[in-house]
């Protein structure tokens, strides 16, 4: 498991997590869902370690990640930010197989850091690039190379912060069949989303915030209801099934 504790922390003279206490489950992804400035890429950040809370605790398994070693915590846990920009010349193979610095050795690649990295590059679609820059892709191309990264770490907890902002609809599907993937193979998947329909369709579990805090946490069908989501996201909501059972949902209007 992972477990955030009564995160709190202040930025600016602003509360941006306001004990906020959740848990995650290793083989299940958690949609993390919330309107702008709720606190999301925050409570990310503070999972990964990438900024400490000014008071609780993050556990990993039980052990606190502040005590974790750094190159175990960066074994453990792959995280992909929002913003994904590349400042130094580098092709594409390159930039995946830094994916497995955590777990290269002393004599360099092994035949299972390159099955990795192979992988990786066919899950996210970017093998035809594998010589490109990547400053020459696109945004979206781009977004799915630095994926294919961090799933080639093999990490036992993916944090992705809005992963799917730069794709188009099919690339859109291939990022949530791949989250959906690493959850399979037993991996804990932690991901930032601002459309209800992306986190109703992979979310094995939702999160809800709003200014801060947690609003609710579990199952999409308890919690991405109408009543919550005009809670959360101060809307009207309808939620429909389409013929083939996959649920939907619209914001009709502001109440």
């Amino acid at each position: 498991m992972m477990i955030a504790e009564t995160l709190s922390l202040t930025l600016g003279g602003a509360l941006i997590l306001d004990t906020v206490s959740a848990s995650f489950a290793p083989g299940r992804v958690t949609a993390v869902l919330g309107p702008n400035g709720a606190g999301k890429s925050t409570l990310l950040a503070c999972l990964a370690g990438m900024r400490e809370a000014d008071t609780g605790r993050v556990l990993v398994g039980g052990t606190a990640r502040a005590d974790l070693p750094r190159r175990e915590l960066a074994r453990r846990i792959g995280f992909l930010p929002q913003i994904g920009d590349v400042h130094w010349d580098i092709d594409v193979e390159t930039l995946v197989e830094l994916g497995r610095f955590p777990h290269r050795g002393r004599w360099g690649d092994s035949d299972a850091d390159r099955a990795a990295v192979t992988r990786a590059m066919a899950a996210t679609d970017v093998t035809r690039f594998a010589g490109r820059t990547v400053n020459t892709l696109s945004g979206g191309e781009r977004a799915r190379v630095l994926l294919a990264r961090v799933l080639a770490g093999e990490p036992e907890w993916l944090l992705a912060d809005e992963p799917l902002a730069n794709l188009d609809p099919a690339h859109q599907l291939d990022g949530l069949d791949s989250l959906r993937a690493v959850a399979a193979a037993g991996a804990g998947v932690i991901v930032v989303l601002h459309d209800l329909n992306q986190a109703a369709r992979v979310a094995d579990d939702v999160l809800l915030m709003r200014d801060g805090r947690v609003i609710a946490q579990g199952p999409p069908d308890a919690v991405l209801t109408p009543e919550l989501i005009q809670r959360t996201y101060g809307v009207a909501a309808h939620i429909g099934e389409t013929p083939g059972g996959q649920r939907f949902i619209i914001a009709t209007h502001r109440t």
